[in-house]
Parts: structure tokens; sequence; C-alpha cells
């Protein structure tokens, strides 16, 4: 499999874009992996999976909970997404179905609009592929299947950067990544570090205590 290995924007999807999501399209343009994370892939390693960083018209953002007994990443907050199976056309195809699947959300009323290069999770060993989306046309969503998802939340971008609920977060391990609390969530990992860093691109973070560090 040939990962993508920078940012690419799909520019017939951004004439129908709010101006709001402009920054994010123009940050993520070209962006290279090790731009976002210290954790880049290399040929040959990892199963593929795709994420959806889906963007609704009330500037929130989808965040499933996964559900305690769940293989993957037990009980974290988390983008909906999944394993990119043979028979998807692409990481955002995937990302779409898997976003369905998990919350009911209907992919004819999402724009993909950018995909980032593909990251590494060395926890799970999964390249993942994080697909942006427009959520132009929103519907009820919620958990579909509760073996896999506890709870499906839409959180606003203003909680996510509002410097009270930012937070770094030790795993026992000892590395430490950002993170926020809402939603009486606490969004960290990947999910966690990948939004933290979406915002600093986009000029959407402000100033926040970064001295401020709990353990896992």
């Amino acid at each position: 499999m040939n990962w993508l290995t920078q940012g690419e924007v799909f520019q017939d999807a951004l004439r129908g874009l709010p101006r709001w999501l402009e920054p994010i399209a123009q940050a993520v343009k070209g962006v290279k992996a090790k731009d976002l994370t210290q954790f880049v892939p290399t040929q040959g390693r990892g199963t593929h999976s795709a994420v959806l960083v889906l963007f609704g018209e009330h500037k929130d953002i989808l965040i499933i909970e996964r559900a305690t007994d769940s293989s993957a990443h037990s009980g974290q907050p988390a983008f909906p997404g999944g394993r990119v199976e043979d028979f998807d056309q692409s990481a955002a195809e995937a990302a779409l179905r898997e976003a369905h699947e998990e919350t009911g959300v209907n992919p004819g009323g999402v724009t993909i609009f950018a995909q980032l290069p593909d990251l590494w999770i060395p926890v799970s060993d999964y390249v993942v592929s994080p697909v942006l989306g427009w959520w132009h046309e929103s519907g009820k969503v919620g958990p579909r299947d509760a073996r896999e998802v506890a709870s499906v939340h839409r959180i606003p971008i203003a909680d996510f950067v509002n410097p009270h609920n930012r937070v770094r977060i030790r795993h026992p391990s000892g590395y430490v990544g950002d993170a926020f609390e809402v939603n009486n969530l606490l969004v960290w990992g990947f999910t966690g570090g990948l939004l933290s860093t979406l915002f600093e691109l986009s000029g959407w973070s402000v100033p926040w205590d970064r001295d401020r560090v709990r353990e896992l």
C-alpha cells in the first residue's frame, strides 16, 4: 500500500465550504506527517484504517465514545472510523462507511474536502488516514451498535479550545500528550493530539496552561 505522505485538499469541494472552515482547509494543504505527529508510518507497517474528522454547521466536531468492551481503544473518545476494507475504493469511502455504521451519519450529507497524511498509532499498529469532512446536511446521530459505540457527541470547537478545558495527560508509559475535558469526556491519545495540532495550524487555538499535567 502506498501511504499518503502529505495533506491533500480537494479543490472542487472548497467552493462549497463555509468561510469559517477556510483556515483549516488552507492549513492542511501540503502538511506532512511529521508536522502532525512523531509517529510516522513506514512502508509495510500496520493495518490501514481511516477516521472521519467531521465539522458540523454549528461549528462542532463529531466524537464517539467507544464501548468499554470494544476490542480497539476500549472506552476512549475518538473520531468515527475503522479499518479500510478491500472493497473500499478509498480512505474517504471507508471513513464515511464506518461513520454511517457507527453513528448513522448520512454519507450523502458530507462533503469531503481534505485528507491528511497517513499517521501511525504504535499501540495498535494502525496506519490511519484522517479524512476531513463538512457536514453540510446533518441529521440525527447516535450509537448504532452498543457493543462498539457507547455514546455520540457533537462538541463545539469553542469548547475544545477553551483554555479551561485543556490539559496534558501523562500515560503510564511516560508519554505526555495534549487532551481535552469536554462533555464529561477526556479526549486524549491520537484524537486529542490530532485535534490540538489542527487547532494550532489553523490559528483557532488560544493560549492555555501547558504545565497542567494529569496522570491517566
